[in-house]
């Protein structure tokens, strides 16, 4: 099942984000506001999964009538939006200037991979229209930094950014799914190796196979089973961090102002 961020109205789902729609109250504090739907909505994707997510189901968590949930948001779309500019809101920002670029991309990469474990539901949104709120903007401009003073250009800074960001999108989606089967079967990856093994050693054929299975026999050996996504994470983050950094080396020698 996958989700898709800004299928909402836009003025509503902006309205919503940027809370301009809300009238500050005098007294009494309503009993049900924004924030307070927001943050159950969240608490149940983070419990139960973004498949469970409706709007009656928010209401049941906070003991009151579905109907009275539209009164401060319109629908699950502009919900979802909501949702997700809240939880962008939590990655940690230092200040990282005094480090060096590859520090910086490396700092970020393990942010994002900690959102992703807090709240796994990310992975099952599609946000090609990201939600266009506060907080989603305060950490592009955030994160950007970390290759402002590289000497790429905007739109460079903006493809190396997405790469990172997109590389542990992908990292954070095996270590979900490790979890995930381990949960839902039982079974931990080890387990699973070990009941397999002696039936892969009857029809496997080292002839026919040879990398496959030399190859796979001694990464289940060093990662009780099929992957272990630390290693994978780090590994993968390393080598792309080389990567950048060769294509940054390269736009230093690029001149100012080229010629015709």
């Amino acid at each position: 099942m996958v989700e898709y961020s800004g299928s909402g109205d836009p003025a509503r789902s902006l309205a919503l984000l940027w809370r301009t729609a809300e009238k500050p109250s005098r007294g009494k504090k309503p009993a049900l506001t924004v924030d307070r739907i927001v943050r159950a909505a969240i608490d149940l994707a983070d419990r139960e999964g973004l498949a469970v997510l409706s709007m009656r189901k928010v209401a049941d968590q906070l003991g009151v009538g579905t109907m009275s949930l539209y009164t401060h948001v319109p629908g699950k779309g502009e919900l979802l939006d909501v949702m997700l500019d809240t939880v962008y809101g939590e990655t940690d920002r230092p200040d990282l200037a005094a480090r060096p670029w590859r520090e910086r991309l490396e700092f970020l990469a393990r942010e994002n991979l900690a959102l992703y474990s807090r709240h796994p539901w990310l992975l099952q949104v599609a946000t090609t229209r990201p939600p266009l709120g506060p907080n989603l903007i305060a950490k592009y401009d955030y994160e950007l930094r970390a290759v402002a003073d590289v000497g790429l250009s905007e739109i460079e800074m903006d493809a190396v950014l997405t790469l990172v960001l997109q590389y542990v999108h992908g990292a954070a989606r095996v270590s979900v799914e490790k979890t995930q089967a381990e949960r839902e079967t039982g079974m931990t990856d080890n387990d699973w190796w070990v009941a397999h093994q002696p039936f892969l050693a009857q029809i496997g054929d080292t002839e026919k196979y040879p990398l496959a299975t030399s190859v796979g026999a001694a990464a289940g050996a060093a990662f009780d089973g099929t992957i272990d996504p630390g290693f994978a994470f780090e590994f993968g983050l390393g080598r792309l961090l080389d990567g950048i950094e060769v294509f940054v080396s390269r736009s230093a020698d690029r001149p100012s102002h080229p010629g015709p």
